[in-house]
């Protein structure tokens, strides 16, 4: 069985990193970050980013501590937010919603929001923006803050959101998917069940079960974030992309190939695909897998995996027929 690394990176011959793989400490919510006029309690740490290779991905684990606060502001990037526990206030756009583990939410590029805790627990979440957030250190700014907002104010208005009513806008709720065999078993009656439809659908194949949270269809721009889950014997062969990819696992032991390099990836992991990083996972082990997965910039319409092997049988093919000329 491959072996975990802690921290490992593997590049071409050029120097461009292809692939990171690294283990998530949450150690780093230990750091007490003084106040600033523009966030209270926020403690932020940068999973993939331009140290990891990343062009287009910016993916961070934060923690938001009780009684913490960011003020509202507008960035000049596009932001997907994944709660993992806690209790978030999120004012989006003028309408406070009380955001719980499970929940998502996109932050269009210019749409003003606030974040904040006003529960007895931190908040940890992850954050996915692009195009990747500015070093201050370049002279621009991609953040522009108003005053803070009060907290006590904030968690009045909060509401949990109205997940169903179709005017609701930028924010949702997935419980996680269940084995494939129960997923697909029709146990209601045909009228009368909860509405479903190609917008809200769970992708299956090779054992593997796709659902899409945050992507074109939710109003991204730029990202996707999705959940991926992989039953016994589920298998993704060898590929690589014209975009970034990013792994956070949650749950079961999955084994990797990226690069050519082998590794047995675990809950807490983290794993970077950049573009042109042949990569592979399978479910050789006796439990299901489940990771979330972030795409930047957003895969084309078209051609958006390239299956090493398909194209292997081709140029066998194409060689075989020379031959026989």
């Amino acid at each position: 069985m491959p072996g975990r690394v802690a921290s490992t990176e593997n590049s071409n011959k050029a120097g461009y990193t292809m692939h990171h793989v690294q283990q998530l400490d949450w150690s780093f919510a230990e750091r007490s970050d003084p106040p600033t006029a523009t966030s209270s309690g926020l403690v932020r740490h940068r999973l993939v980013g331009p140290e990891q290779g990343a062009v287009h991905t910016d993916l961070a684990a934060g923690v938001l501590k009780p009684g913490g606060w960011i003020a509202p502001h507008v960035h000049s990037f596009e932001e997907a937010l994944y709660i993992l526990d806690g209790e978030l206030l999120l004012d989006l756009g003028g309408r406070t919603h009380r955001l719980v583990g499970g929940d998502f939410a996109l932050t269009p590029t210019g749409l003003r929001h606030s974040l904040g805790n006003s529960g007895p627990t931190d908040v940890r979440f992850l954050s996915l923006a692009s195009p990747q957030r500015l070093d201050p250190a370049s002279g621009r700014r991609d953040t522009f803050y108003e005053p803070a907002q009060d907290l006590a104010a904030m968690d009045l208005a909060a509401e949990r959101p109205p997940f169903g009513d179709p005017t609701l806008r930028f924010v949702g709720h997935y419980e996680g998917t269940p084995p494939q065999l129960e997923t697909l078993r029709i146990g209601d009656a045909a009228r009368g069940r909860a509405p479903a439809g190609m917008d809200t659908a769970l992708l299956a194949y090779s054992g593997i079960s796709v659902k899409m949270l945050i992507d074109r269809n939710f109003g991204a721009d730029h990202v996707t974030l999705f959940t991926v889950d992989y039953e016994v014997g589920g298998a993704a062969q060898a590929h690589d992309h014209p975009f970034e990819e990013a792994y956070v696992f949650l749950a079961g032991e999955i084994e990797a190939e990226l690069d050519g390099q082998h590794y047995t990836l675990r809950p807490g992991d983290v794993a970077f695909a950049g573009v042109g990083s042949v990569h592979g996972f399978y479910n050789t082990g006796s439990e299901r897998v489940r990771w979330i997965e972030t795409q930047a910039p957003q895969p084309p319409a078209r051609h958006a995996y390239r299956w090493v092997r398909s194209w292997e049988k081709y140029d066998e093919m194409r060689q075989a027929r020379e031959e026989n000329r």
